[in-house]
């Protein structure tokens, strides 16, 4: 499956698409397909800083907890409150619905990340297709 164009990656397969002062975060359709099936999502509440890099939240799966790091640097303006009962939104839709938080960053916070062509890029030299 071809990446959306409209975002940046990283490289433990966070994806943050920027528009304007507000960024979202979510996780990639390979990042879905290895956890399997989502069964839970830990968030951020809304006000929390966040730093590039670091956890940002986790995903239980059937097989494994898994964290997910922030992209870029900002305030969690939303969670995606949606997936507190419908967790599979992640599974069934990774670059829409499923969506986990909304950030306010700064111009050029996803300067340094990949775009979609990068990305698969990487993912084809991990061997992931």
């Amino acid at each position: 499956m071809a990446q959306p164009n409209d975002r940046f990656y990283t490289k433990t397969h966070e994806w943050v698409q920027v528009a304007g002062a507000e960024a979202t975060v979510g996780i990639t359709q390979y990042a879905q397909e290895q956890l399997g099936d989502v069964v839970f999502v830990e968030l951020p509440a809304a006000g929390k800083k966040v730093e590039r890099a670091a956890a940002l939240g986790n995903i239980e799966s059937v097989k494994a907890v898994s964290e997910v790091f922030a992209p870029v640097s900002g305030e969690v303006v939303a969670a995606n409150g949606e997936l507190e009962g419908h967790p599979e939104l992640i599974n069934q839709d990774p670059y829409g619905k499923g969506w986990l938080v909304r950030l306010a960053v700064a111009p050029g916070s996803a300067s340094g990340l990949m775009d979609a062509a990068a990305y698969e890029k990487f993912l084809a030299e991990e061997g992931a297709h």
